[in-house]
Formats: structure tokens, C-alpha cells, sequence
């Protein structure tokens, strides 16, 4: 890869997270949440890549940047008020920047037209608010501006801050640009200078003063020195000196056309910033150590694995030396110790880089309730718990259409229209929940709404009409709810845009599935619906107990383990053609055999003379695991059981241990779940027992 486009790839990615905050904050806007700073913060977003754009020769991005920025700057600056109606014309202009850096990016022709109309739209929006009044060069001066077209002579003081060209901020830049407005003059300040023995050859020690006679507004001038305000004392100061010339040609020689169409000074003033650099420059200077590089993801993905092997190797060489006296190896041994310790290290900084908040992926969804909400004539309110939550990249990656297809369900056929919601005693607004959390060693994100629920008695009469079962068939409830997940059913009456394809719930099951996690429903008629997706925090590595059933080995994540213990057989109550139970601190928790769930031969059959593994499954329900023994704690590599062979039942992932063995990771709701039937008709008897 050459180095410019080494550059233009850094800078689409630059691109990426500027585009990701900015809506956001854009939907905030909105919604009134929003203040000065995220509208100045939305306005940096959109001249950063105006600016990048200007450097690669993007010019269709160049030129609808410069019209939507400065439609935000004139906003920002209170002389256009934001509504519903303006604030969806904003929105589509950020969706038409949006696709021309990804037009620039892949190298597509933009859609020309689109863009043109939505600037049109931009320039009445701002014409309707510069409206002018009975004698608008009155009211100009008046107000200490001066009229578009006049010439003034700027003077600007740039005093630069030590560090300025460490940030690789070049002052000549700032020249030409200046040079590009009008007539400057440039005069330097020496002062500053050190001796030649004292100098430091990445610091900044010169000033400038520069005095430039131009017609273009301020907001032009001040442009050039946007990416450099939080680094240098700046003021600025102006005076008229004269019209400007009526000839073109003289026009553009003192530096005519006003980058953005704004009022300038006329007396002179000091820039806000200018005051509190001094006081920003104290604080930078004790955390400007703190900085961020751009690695590429794949590079990541190596170390990553590399560490995995580390992980397989360090258990490899303790197990073998665990075969040794080590009383003779007593050096051995705690060298051994210390790699243990130092592969968690590592292991543990390594995952930290690939984990990243959720909130990347939940910050797409205010944008498409509003819009869906808007389209469906439904007044659906969003709310956002847990953003911060981390998870590993890989699995944020795949979030994203799960969760779209889970809030489009909730908004088309789970909250009702505002009439009806009335009609039912409910708010006219409906309400969907969208939260992240940590949960036994898993992130769970919920999507809860109090809508409609699901309406059983269709869901079953559609999947008869499409054969998926059979009229006489008999199901619970959660059978049923678990049916909208079949490829190809919808329950919408007529195909649209939105929904009526079948197409939608097959794909977050599969999706999830894909992940190593499931995808649980809770639903009451009348009051709502939750869905529930459990996914592993990280594809990488887990900390596991060993455990052997038969001649077999299994792991089991530590998170899920409460205790171990070896039951008297008083406490073992065995139900005729129901299972077994354990009573254990006036609670009754199901025995589930490892062996009689995977058909292990020789092993232990009777939980008095085995191991009864205490486990915590989603929703804090207690299992009971029967195995034989507990082999000893150990850090595994998960390797995707699904991507190498196939999915089961019960089954996570796999792993290599120490040996050379391969083991089978337990997934610990998967196993519940298959003996779910059985618990379900165990429950009677035990509140007859209890």
C-alpha cells in the first residue's frame, strides 16, 4: 500500500468515528437533549472532513460539506431556529455526507442530483432566516459587522504553544491559506528564541503577527486556525478600510469570496478562545502524555491468537511438569508460576484492546425508532441502559442487525397505535428498552417494550397455514413464542418496507447462534414483550474447571459455578419418571446426569458416589451438574465448535487442554434447556414435597 493511501485509509476511518458521534449527538438535537457544545462538536466533525476531503481532491464532498457547515455554523451561532421539520432536513443533509464519503471511499460517482437538492434546501433554510431588514447596511453596522463584500484589514496575534509541531501542526499551512483570502503581511516574533545550546528541535518558539486585507468574513478567517485552537493564544482584531471593488478581477485580487456567507467584525475584538488558553495549557501539559494510535484490526487478530497458543503451550509445559518431583525442580516451578501469571497479564491487556462499549452499536437506534415510529404514525419514546458496557469487537460487529430487526419487530407489530394504547388504559407513547449488562461471565442485552405481546393464537395459526406444525399439535407457551423465529413466518397482514417478508427473526437467531449465544423471549399479552440475547464477553479465552465424566473431558466457565459438593444421599430425592432433585439450603435444584445427556459410557451414574457441580444459568435458576470429578482450574482458547464441525446441544465451543485433548466447552443454559421439559412437570411435585 502506497503512503497516500495509507493516508486516505486513515482517513476514512477517521471519518468513520467522526460521522458515528456526530449522529448522536445530531439525534440529541432533536430531541432537546442536546447543547452547545455537541452542536459545536457536530460543526468540528463536519469541517475535519470537509478539511481531509479538501487534501484528497474529494471535491463533491468538499462542496456539500462547506453548504451543511454552513447551515450548522449559522445555527450554532443563533440565527436559525431548529424544529421538527428543519431538524429532518439536517438529518438528511448528514445522510447525503455520510454516503459521499463512502462514495469517495469505494470510488462510486456520488448521486449528484440528491446532493444538489438537498443544498437547495440547505440555502432557503439559511435565506429564510438572513432575511433582510427595512435598511439591512444600517442594522449591519448597528450590530458591529460589516456588509458582505467589504474590504477589511484583519490583524491576527498567533502565538503557538510549545508542543504545537509535536501535534504535527505546521505553521506554514496556516500561511498559505491566509495568502489564499487576501494581501497578508507576516511579521515574526523572536523573543521567544532560545539560546542555540537550550534548543529543543520539536518545540515551537516563534510568534507571528499577521495582517491580512481581505473580504472574506470571518468565519473564513477563523476556519484556518480550527485545528489548532486548543494549542496556540490566538486574538484577532478588524477594521473596515473600504468597499470592495466592483471589477472581478480586483475582487479577487484583495481576496473576495466569503468561504462562508457570515457577518466580520468591525471593531476590533478578541476571540473567546483567546483568554482561556493560558488556563487549557496547565491542564494539557499534565495529561498530554495521554494519547491514542490506529492499528488495524488484523493485526489485533494476530496477537490474539498468538496469545491463545501461549496459553495452550503455558498449560502444556505445567501439566508436564507437574509429572516431575518437584522438589528437585523448585526453580522450575516458580518459574512456571510466574509465566502463569504473566500469560493472564498479557492475555488480559490483549482482550482489553478488543473490547469496546456497546454503545457504538446503540447509538444507531434513536435514529431508526424516530424514523420507523414517524412512518408508522406511532409515538414510540427510546431508552438506553448500560452503553458503557464492553464486549469484545468481534461480537459488536455482529450486533448491529440483530438488534435492528429485534427494535423494528418491537415498533411494527409490538407497540400499538396511540388510539389504541388509550383505548387499553396505557400512555399514547409507547416505551422500548434497550440494555446492556454483565451477567455471569456473558453480556445480556434486552429489548423490552410494553406493547401488545405476542399474539399466540396467530403466531400458531400461521405457522399451521405454512406447515410448520400441525393442527393437533400440542405447545406451551414458550414453544410458541419460540416459533417466530422460523424461517420465512411473519404475522403482518400485508407486505411493506417495514415488515410482511418473514424475513427478519430467522436472521437474529442464526446470527446469535453464530456467536455462541441464544436468544430468549418473555412475553405477556397486554403488557409487552422482552427479548433477550446472552452472548460470551470475548471469542478468545475463558477461565474453566476441568472436569471429567467417564473417560471424557469437559470445561466449565468459572463464572457459571457457584460451589462443588459431594451430596448424602438423604438430600437426593429421586421422582418417579421425573429425574432426580437435590435439597440444599431448603431450596430444590435439578440433577442434570453429563453422562445421560451426551450418552457417556462408564461413568459415574449415582450423584452420592460423583460430584454434584452447583451452576447459575441465565435468569439466576440453580442446575445441578452430576459428573464424576473435578480435574482442577485452568485457562482455555475457545475455538468455534460450530465454524469446525458442527453446532450441539449443550455445547459452547471446544478447546485443546494441556495434553494434546481436546475438550468440549459446557454451555450451561444450553443444557437446562434441553432438559427444560422435564423440570417443567418436575415443579408440581415439588411444591407437593415442599
Amino acid at each position: 500500500m502506497s503512503e497516500l493511501e495509507q493516508f486516505k485509509k486513515t482517513y476514512f476511518e477517521e471519518c468513520s468515528d467522526l460521522l458515528s458521534s456526530a449522529e448522536t449527538k445530531l439525534i440529541s438535537l432533536g430531541e432537546g437533549a442536546a447543547g452547545p457544545d455537541d452542536l459545536n462538536a457536530i460543526f468540528r466533525a463536519v469541517h475535519s472532513i470537509k478539511g481531509g476531503a479538501g487534501a484528497f481532491g474529494f471535491e463533491a464532498l468538499v462542496r456539500f460539506a462547506h453548504g451543511f457547515e454552513t447551515a450548522l455554523d449559522a445555527l450554532r451561532n443563533g440565527d436559525l431556529e431548529l424544529d421538527r421539520r428543519s431538524h429532518d432536513l439536517v438529518l438528511r443533509g448528514f445522510d447525503m455526507l455520510s454516503d459521499l464519503v463512502r462514495n469517495s471511499r469505494d470510488g462510486t460517482p456520488p448521486d449528484q442530483a440528491r446532493a444538489a437538492a438537498i443544498a437547495t434546501e440547505l440555502d432557503r433554510w439559511r435565506g429564510a432566516a438572513a432575511a433582510p431588514s427595512a435598511d439591512p447596511s444600517t442594522a449591519l453596522i448597528a450590530a458591529g459587522t460589516a456588509p458582505a463584500g467589504t474590504l477589511r484589514r484583519i490583524v491576527i496575534r498567533f502565538r503557538p504553544t510549545p508542543d504545537l509541531l509535536r501535534k504535527a501542526n505546521e505553521p506554514l499551512l496556516l500561511v498559505r491559506e491566509l495568502k489564499s483570502l487576501g494581501r497578508l503581511e507576516v511579521i515574526v516574533d523572536r523573543s521567544h528564541l532560545p539560546s542555540l545550546d537550550a534548543l529543543d528541535v520539536e518545540a515551537a518558539y516563534l510568534a507571528w503577527t499577521f495582517i491580512l486585507e481581505t473580504t472574506a468574513d470571518d468565519s473564513a478567517v477563523r476556519d484556518v486556525f480550527e485545528f489548532v485552537t486548543d494549542d496556540a493564544q490566538i486574538e484577532f482584531e478588524s477594521e473596515i478600510i473600504a468597499d470592495a471593488p466592483a471589477d472581478p478581477a480586483e475582487r479577487r485580487a484583495a481576496g473576495a469570496g466569503s468561504l462562508v456567507p457570515s457577518a466580520a467584525n468591525a471593531s476590533p475584538t478578541t476571540t473567546p478562545s483567546a483568554a482561556p488558553v493560558e488556563r487549557r495549557q496547565g491542564d494539557r501539559r499534565s495529561g498530554e502524555r495521554a494519547s491514542s494510535i490506529r492499528v488495524d484490526i488484523d493485526r489485533i487478530d494476530r496477537l490474539v491468537n498468538m496469545v491463545g497458543e501461549i496459553v495452550i503451550t503455558q498449560a502444556m509445559l505445567s501439566q508436564q511438569v507437574g509429572q516431575l518431583h518437584l522438589d528437585n525442580y523448585t526453580g522450575l516451578a516458580q518459574g512456571l508460576e510466574q509465566m502463569a501469571q504473566h500469560t493472564r497479564e498479557l492475555q488480559e491487556s490483549v482482550m482489553s484492546i478488543r473490547a469496546q462499549p456497546v454503545k457504538s452499536v446503540f447509538a444507531r437506534m434513536p435514529r431508526l425508532v424516530r424514523e420507523l415510529a414517524t412512518s408508522l404514525g406511532k409515538d414510540v419514546r427510546l431508552e438506553m441502559v448500560g452503553e458503557a458496557t464492553e464486549v469484545d469487537k468481534t461480537v459488536i460487529e455482529q450486533l448491529s442487525d440483530p438488534l435492528v430487526h429485534m427494535v423494528r419487530n418491537a415498533i411494527d407489530h409490538g407497540i400499538e397505535m396511540p388510539d389504541a394504547r388509550i383505548a387499553k388504559g396505557k400512555p399514547p407513547e409507547g416505551t422500548i428498552i434497550l440494555s446492556a449488562e454483565h451477567r455471569s461471565g456473558r453480556i445480556v442485552i434486552e429489548v423490552a417494550d410494553d406493547g401488545a405481546g405476542i399474539n399466540r393464537e396467530r403466531v400458531r395459526q400461521k405457522c399451521i397455514e405454512r406447515g410448520l406444525i400441525s393442527a393437533d399439535q400440542v405447545l406451551d407457551n414458550d414453544e410458541i413464542d419460540n416459533l417466530i423465529f422460523a424461517p420465512g413466518l411473519s404475522t403482518a397482514d400485508q407486505v411493506s418496507n417495514i415488515s410482511g417478508r418473514g424475513v427478519g427473526m430467522d436472521v437474529v437467531k442464526r446470527n446469535i447462534q453464530e456467536l455462541g449465544g441464544r436468544v430468549h423471549i418473555r412475553s405477556t399479552p397486554g403488557q409487552g414483550s422482552c427479548f433477550t440475547l446472552s452472548l460470551p464477553l470475548t471469542l478468545a479465552v475463558l477461565d474453566g474447571m476441568v472436569l471429567r465424566v467417564g473417560a471424557d473431558r469437559y470445561v466449565l466457565p468459572l463464572t457459571n459455578i457457584i460451589e462443588s459438593l459431594r451430596p448424602q444421599p438423604a438430600a437426593v430425592t429421586s421422582l418417579v419418571n421425573r429425574g432426580d432433585v437435590l435439597m440444599i439450603r431448603g431450596e430444590y435444584v435439578e440433577l442434570i446426569y453429563v453422562h445421560g445427556l451426551f450418552s457417556i459410557p462408564d461413568a459415574v451414574t449415582d450423584a452420592t458416589r460423583g460430584l454434584v457441580v452447583l451452576v447459575e444459568a441465565e435468569g439466576g435458576e440453580k442446575v445441578g451438574l452430576v459428573v464424576d470429578e473435578i480435574l482442577g482450574q485452568q485457562q482455555v482458547v475457545i475455538k468455534s465448535l460450530e465454524t469446525n464441525y458442527r453446532q450441539i446441544d449443550g455445547i459452547s465451543a471446544a478447546t485443546i487442554l494441556g495434553d494434546g485433548r481436546v475438550a468440549l466447552i459446557l454451555d450451561v443454559s444450553g443444557i437446562r434447556q434441553s432438559a427444560q421439559g422435564r423440570r417443567a412437570a418436575i415443579e408440581p411435585n415439588l411444591r407437593l414435597a415442599s
